[in-house]
């Protein structure tokens, strides 16, 4: 009997024990979420001065507020979900050495901070503030000057980086990093942000369903904006100018181009628009103001650019011959001095409904469609194409006689380029 009630008993302690040892684990692993949220300050006359120390003690959900001053603890790294707020925009500088903020946690928030001086490594891509494999972070209403990359995610997913003001003033494509640098991301939200001087402003690589609207982007050494290898994503209601060259889009699918500025954007080598082996992309209602190239297409297909205004460029459209099946149409080309610009004599695209300011056709039956069809590429384009210092007989007399003769008797010029419907009036 004592025998049987000793192994009873033995049993019911081991279970106790079990469901103990149980409750201590569960206790210890969800102890810092049961913890009510706290704030932290940290600031030059705070009981905690150091930035380092007020993440180390920080619990998730915490709020860390950092008080104006200058803060010289890079590398910092956040590995729990915290809010990061500053007032009056507190210094975290990197004294052109360090990456400055590593996070490496889910549902981080950085708001109100200066990052500046983040050094240049060409080895570990430093950033001022850098996300890596994480998701629903928020990047908004920060400062950036001078640093190597300024914001860098990588591996990340539903992120958002708004409101930032982001600068440098890079003179080597070589020694620069990009503004805003995405790698391997998806559904990213890139938002009302001003970034200027950095190799390119916006920069994604294997990036998908991710949109960038209403950004300002300016006088970056090489792109505004460029995307590799990203489908699915859209673009809207940016400002890309005077920038080594406007957006470049290479060896991408399903792209929604619509009602961005491109301007300025000026040089020996630059565009608005740069297209490169893309193809189902639509360019909608945006407007190419004073570009070297408006859009220049190579290795494009099934492209739809419609509603677009193309005033004063050098060339409103280079379209290269391996482009096939691309639509332009309802588009304004306005005081252009080459409408289109090709080097080749047969065509597979469609010009069809477009607005030629220098169409001198006439319209007998009042419907607002020429009677003549337009050839928006001129003789002189073509052999511009083929010896490029002849570019200095653009406006002369001689030129205009030979344009002339080409349009009665087209010799050279793609006869199957043409504008069968060209509009009488520009399109409003």
């Amino acid at each position: 009997m004592l025998k049987n009630n000793g192994i009873k008993n033995t049993g019911m302690m081991i279970r106790f024990k079990r469901i103990l040892l149980s409750k201590i684990f569960l206790l210890l692993v969800f102890a810092p979420i049961l913890l009510p949220a706290k704030t932290i300050k940290v600031g030059p006359n705070e009981n905690i001065n150091s930035l380092k120390k007020a993440l180390g003690i920080a619990n998730v959900n915490d709020t860390v507020i950092i008080k104006k001053g200058i803060y010289n603890e890079a590398p910092l790294v956040v590995t729990r979900p915290i809010f990061l707020l500053g007032e009056d925009f507190p210094v975290l500088d990197g004294q052109n050495k360090n990456e400055i903020l590593l996070i490496k946690s889910n549902n981080v928030v950085v708001k109100g901070i200066f990052f500046k001086n983040a050094g240049i490594s060409f080895i570990h891509d430093n950033a001022a503030v850098k996300l890596d494999s994480v998701s629903n972070c928020v990047i908004e209403g920060n400062k950036f000057s001078e640093n190597f990359f300024s914001i860098y995610l990588s591996n990340s997913s539903f992120c958002k980086i708004i409101g930032n003001q982001i600068t440098a003033h890079s003179k080597r494509e070589t020694y620069s990093g990009n503004g805003i640098h995405l790698w391997y991301c998806n559904n990213i939200i890139i938002e009302k942000n001003k970034i200027s001087g950095h190799r390119d402003g916006i920069y994604l690589e294997f990036v998908s369903k991710s949109k960038i609207d209403n950004n300002f982007s300016e006088k970056n050494l090489r792109y505004g904006l460029h995307f590799m290898f990203s489908d699915s994503c859209s673009y809207t209601n940016n400002i890309f100018q005077k920038n080594g060259a406007g957006v470049a889009v290479m060896y991408s699918r399903f792209i929604s181009m619509c009602n961005n500025y491109f301007q300025y954007n000026w040089g020996s080598a630059s565009y608005g628009l740069l297209l490169k082996e893309i193809s189902d992309i639509r360019v909608d209602s945006n407007r190419f103001n004073k570009n070297t190239v408006g859009i220049y297409l190579e290795g494009c297909s099934r492209i739809k650019i419609f509603h677009n205004d193309f005033v004063n460029n050098g060339y409103a459209v280079r379209l290269m011959s391996n482009s096939v099946n691309n639509v332009f149409k309802k588009n304004n080309f306005i005081g252009n001095a080459f409408e289109v610009a090709t080097n080749s004599r047969t065509n597979f695209n469609e010009f069809d409904y477009n607005y030629w300011s220098d169409y001198s056709g006439y319209d007998l039956n009042k419907d607002g469609i020429g009677d003549v069809p337009y050839h928006p590429v001129k003789l002189f384009s073509i052999i511009v194409e083929k010896n490029r210092p002849a570019l200095i007989l653009l406006r002369s007399f001689f030129i205009s006689i030979l344009d002339f003769a080409e349009k009665i008797f087209p010799t050279i010029t793609p006869e199957t380029l043409i504008d069968k419907n060209p509009l009488m009036k520009k399109i409003v």
